[in-house]
């Protein structure tokens, strides 16, 4: 059954403006974060994000693809299938994905990744919504520590000793897990 974000899909092969816009103000952010987590640039994410449309576009102008699943589920799955090859590319000079642009690698498991996909994404979003009912303090120190700073690094930057920060991430982190139990949305997301 064709899913309601066909109309990217329509768009792409329309060059329908504004549509268009629409879609790179929601999509490329999660795109450019992914390649960004991955030892990419944000030209990288850039070309990545431009060079799925394109493989998007090409599949979408032969007649017979029809999006089943959420348009961001799709591309992101896309990006990271080139993204991933990218890398290998780079590291062993040689390209390993070689089926038409990474589409036949979803097959009929498309709409599970998809459905993974979003519910990963709805898990992100109650974690930031209980991280933003949170102190200052507990936000700044997770916000430090989820960026890959050690936490020797973390205490410097927080003005406080090696030992504090760590006793306030554990706390910090009890708060978040606490908040997240009691939410109404947390048995429905399968934690």
């Amino acid at each position: 059954m064709q899913h309601p974000d066909q109309k990217y899909i329509d768009a792409l092969l329309n060059n329908d403006a504004v549509l268009l816009d629409e879609l790179y103000r929601k999509f490329s952010g999660k795109i450019k974060w992914m390649v960004l987590q991955n030892n990419g640039t944000e030209t990288d994410a850039a070309d990545i994000f431009q060079d799925a449309l394109l493989s998007i576009y090409n599949k979408a102008k032969s007649g017979d693809f029809i999006l089943t699943c959420p348009f961001d589920a799709f591309l992101y799955l896309v990006c990271r299938n080139k993204w991933m090859n990218e890398l290998s590319k780079r590291k062993s000079r040689k390209v390993t994905m070689t089926d038409d642009d990474g589409f036949n690698k979803f097959g009929e498991d498309s709409f599970k990744h998809a459905e993974e996909f979003t519910v990963l994404e709805k898990r992100k979003e109650l974690l930031m919504e209980k991280l933003g009912e949170m102190g200052e303090s507990c936000r700044e120190i997770l916000c430090l520590s989820w960026s890959g700073k050690p936490m020797d690094e973390v205490a410097k930057t927080l003005d406080i000793t090696y030992g504090y920060a760590r006793k306030k991430k554990c706390e910090c982190m009890e708060k978040l897990i606490k908040l997240v139990k009691q939410s109404a949305e947390f048995e429905s997301l399968k934690w």
